[in-house]
């Protein structure tokens, strides 16, 4: 997997995409056995997928983004929600100046809770302009297909999810120690306010140990096949 498209101008231009696809991570704590890059690396990998199946034009990711509940732990660092806002509208207006109306934003950090409102806002002004993938829907449509043995909320951060992804596209960089990681925090009514440290001394919420390369592949593979919906609402003009 590449964090950097390698499409050229005239590659683009035959195409002719009329959907573009921005995958938006973080740069945050994932434990002791996740890089800090690994939001990062899932976006793109979702990315990836729906690139090699649709007609879009794939952007490089925006790797540093809302990761304030994860402050204090060495390395994690954030933007404001405002300076998001502003990056992805720039974007927007950029890709609009070359006939590209659409824009996907393909988020992988559930952090990220200004990306609603910035898809909203957009769609009110411009009907069918934007669009934020993959939806609960569509992740839980993908942990069925997967098999996984956690929900999303109990499988919160740094889990099976997560280290399922990166043991398919990127193995090398999955730590040993990730069978030995699981931690349980259910019940989170505070987190807003005293973030994950509330919650856990590692920095993971979940269960990596149930974990596999063969789950990753098939998430991947379901949210391509999901991603059919979005593409068609957005091209529907």
């Amino acid at each position: 997997m590449d964090m950097f498209p390698a499409a050229t101008t005239v590659d683009v231009t035959d195409r002719a995409p009329r959907v573009a696809v921005l995958p938006i991570g973080s740069f945050e704590q994932h434990g002791p056995h996740l890089p800090l890059a690994t939001d990062s690396i899932v976006a793109t990998a979702i990315a990836d997928a729906v690139a090699a199946r649709y007609n879009v034009l794939l952007l490089p990711p925006v790797t540093v983004s809302c990761s304030h509940e994860h402050a204090g732990w060495a390395g994690t660092v954030s933007i404001s929600h405002h300076t998001l806002s502003a990056i992805i509208e720039d974007i927007h207006t950029s890709l609009a100046s070359s006939g590209i109306t659409a824009l996907v934003l393909v988020n992988g950090h559930g952090g990220n809770y200004v990306l609603s409102n910035i898809v909203q806002t957009a769609n009110a002004s411009i009907p069918r302009s934007m669009s934020l993938f993959p939806t609960r829907t569509d992740w839980d449509t993908a942990r069925v297909a997967a098999d996984l043995d956690t929900n999303a909320h109990h499988d919160m951060h740094a889990g099976e999810l997560e280290v399922s992804i990166l043991l398919h596209v990127q193995p090398q960089l999955v730590r040993p120690g990730y069978p030995d990681g699981d931690h349980a925090a259910d019940e989170r009514p505070m987190l807003l306010v005293d973030g994950m440290r509330g919650y856990t001394e590692t920095g993971v919420i979940g269960k990596p140990s149930a974990a596999s390369a063969g789950k990753g592949q098939q998430l991947l593979d379901s949210l391509a096949a999901t991603f059919q919906q979005h593409f068609a609402l957005l091209t529907s003009q």
